[in-house]
C-alpha cells in the first residue's frame, strides 16, 4: 500500500528574498562604479543607488516575513530566507554606518577653522573651471554656531616658521593627500597672505569636495586656516571635519620634521 507523502509548502517570501537581494547587490555595485568613475551624472547615479538600497530593504522585509511564516506554519525555505537576509545585509551595511553618522554628527556641509572670518573660495577662471562654475556659498550663522558646538577641536594651525616655509608645507601636505591643486598663490602682496585651492574626493564614490587654505603671517610665525565644503547635500557625514583634522595634523608633522 502506497503512502502519500505531503511536503510542507515553500514560503514564497523566502523564495523571493534572495532573488531581490542579488538584484539589489548588482544594481548597487553598478551604480557605485558608475558614480566613482564618472560614467553617469550624479543625480541619475544617486537615483540608481537609492533604488538598489530600496530593493535590499525589501529583501530584508521578505526575509523577516518568511521567518514568521516558517515559524508559525512550518513552511520550508529557512535557508533561502537566511541567504536573502545575509545578502541584503551586505548591501545595507555601509549605508547603515553612514546613516548612524548622519544621526550622531551635525547636519552641516561646510567646515572652517575660522568661523568668524572663513577663507573665501577663489573666483579665478581656473578655480571656477575646476568647480564647474560653482562657488561654495557662505555657511549661515546657525551652521557656524553648530560647528563650534560640535567640532570644538577644529581650530587654526599656528607654526613658528615664516609664511614662505609654511606655504611650502601646505603644498607638500596637499600633494601627499593626492588633492587636485587648482590654484596656489604664495604669500606676499598687500596683505602678505597666501592661498591654496584644491579639490579632494570622498573615499567610496569619489565625489568632489572643495578646499581652500589661507596662509597669513604673524609676529610669532604663520597662521594657517582651512575651509572644506561639500558640493552635494546638506550633511557631509563628518568628511569635511575629518579632512581638516587630517590635513592640519599632517602639516604640523611636516613642520616638526624641519627641526
Amino acid at each position: 500500500m502506497r503512502r502519500l507523502i505531503l511536503e510542507e509548502p515553500y514560503s514564497r517570501p523566502a523564495k523571493w528574498s534572495p532573488r531581490l537581494a542579488w538584484f539589489s547587490l548588482v544594481v548597487t555595485v553598478i551604480a557605485v562604479l558608475l558614480i566613482r568613475f564618472a560614467r553617469i551624472d550624479y543625480q541619475s547615479g544617486f537615483i540608481a543607488l537609492g533604488t538598489g538600497l530600496a530593493v535590499a530593504v525589501l529583501a530584508v522585509i521578505l526575509s523577516l516575513v518568511a521567518f514568521i511564516r516558517i515559524w508559525q506554519e512550518g513552511r520550508r525555505g529557512l535557508g533561502s530566507a537566511i541567504k536573502g537576509l545575509v545578502l541584503a545585509a551586505l548591501v545595507l551595511g555601509y549605508p547603515a554606518y553612514m546613516g548612524l553618522k548622519a544621526v550622531t554628527l551635525p547636519a552641516i556641509s561646510d567646515v572652517s577653522t575660522d568661523t568668524d572670518d572663513p577663507p573665501q573660495f577663489s573666483r579665478s577662471r581656473a578655480a571656477l573651471d575646476a568647480r564647474a562654475g560653482r562657488v561654495p556659498p557662505d555657511a549661515t550663522p546657525e551652521a557656524r554656531e553648530l560647528q563650534r558646538e560640535s567640532y570644538v577641536q577644529i581650530a587654526p594651525l599656528t607654526l613658528d616658521v615664516g609664511p614662505e616655509e609654511a606655504f611650502g608645507l601646505v603644498q607638500k601636505a596637499a600633494q601627499n593627500f593626492g588633492w587636485q591643486v587648482i590654484e596656489a598663490v604664495p604669500p606676499g602682496g598687500r596683505t602678505g597672505a597666501g592661498r591654496l585651492e584644491a579639490v579632494d574626493h570622498t573615499f567610496l564614490l569619489k565625489i568632489p569636495e572643495d578646499v581652500t587654505i589661507r596662509i597669513r603671517p604673524r609676529v610669532d610665525g604663520t597662521r594657517i586656516d582651512i575651509r572644506s565644503a561639500s558640493r552635494f547635500g546638506t550633511h557631509d557625514l563628518g568628511t569635511n571635519a575629518k579632512r581638516i583634522r587630517d590635513f592640519l595634523e599632517a602639516t604640523a608633522d611636516l613642520a616638526i620634521a624641519l627641526n
